[in-house]
């Protein structure tokens, strides 16, 4: 079967779901002028090996699209952070479980074109898959419109959920890196605070660089306000 005779043989599966192409692209923000990328993108391998007829290539390619302006983004976030800060809130925003999430926002099993054993109520199916298919529309929307399109699918996803995601950074290793890197005293963490019954605490916890104090954190428990007060920290440290 020729490239051709492909593209052609999927367009006539979906014409009958067109509508609901039009309604995953006003999802994304961004309609296809060569709907043939489009249809690539959501092309499970099994229906077809060859990975110029499938998402694989596709994916590939999204992959490094989101890695590049992800990286971009968090260089004018965080202009004096260094390459361990970066790292870490990079990893976290294009992790696999991230990214799944991010094509579940979007609903994108609905529109996988895949053969029946596929079987997406398995965990670990389904989020390979979620995962899979964003990348692969990220690379069809640069390769059909560039870059800016991909970053308006970014900004409204990726980015917008960015702060979920850094919640699960462990900020207090983070910042003792980020202190050592600097060649700064090593941070101490003060209990400055406590409040409520002892089913209920509330704890109040303040880093201390040196002689400096920084923005307490709270927490229903001790590692908690830590993680918070960590997190407070770098942000002050890193600031413009």
């Amino acid at each position: 079967m020729t490239n051709y005779q492909f593209i052609r043989s999927l367009k006539w599966r979906l014409f009958r779901n067109a509508n609901k192409l039009t309604q995953l692209q006003k999802k994304l923000g961004y309609f296809f002028s060569n709907q043939d990328y489009l249809i690539q993108a959501l092309t499970h391998k099994s229906m077809y090996q060859l990975s110029s007829k499938n998402y694989e290539r596709l994916e590939f390619l999204g992959d490094a699209i989101i890695d590049y302006i992800i990286s971009e983004k968090l260089i004018k976030e965080f202009p004096e952070g260094d390459e361990g800060l970066l790292t870490n809130r990079r990893s976290s925003l294009v992790r696999k479980s991230f990214l799944a999430k991010m094509g579940g926002l979007l609903n994108l099993l609905d529109y996988l074109i895949a053969k029946p054993s596929v079987d997406y109520s398995q965990t670990k199916v389904a989020e390979n898959q979620l995962e899979n298919i964003f990348e692969a529309l990220m690379g069809g929307i640069y390769l059909d419109g560039g870059i800016k399109a991909c970053k308006r699918l970014i900004d409204n996803t990726i980015w917008a959920y960015r702060r979920e995601a850094w919640k699960k950074i462990n900020y207090k290793g983070l910042l003792i890196e980020y202190c050592h890197s600097k060649q700064l005293a090593s941070p101490k963490f003060l209990v400055i605070n406590t409040t409520g019954p002892d089913h209920e605490k509330l704890y109040e916890i303040s880093v201390q660089i040196g002689k400096k104090k920084f923005p307490p954190g709270i927490g229903e428990d001790k590692k908690t306000a830590e993680q918070a007060a960590a997190q407070l920290t770098i942000d002050s440290l890193v600031e413009k």
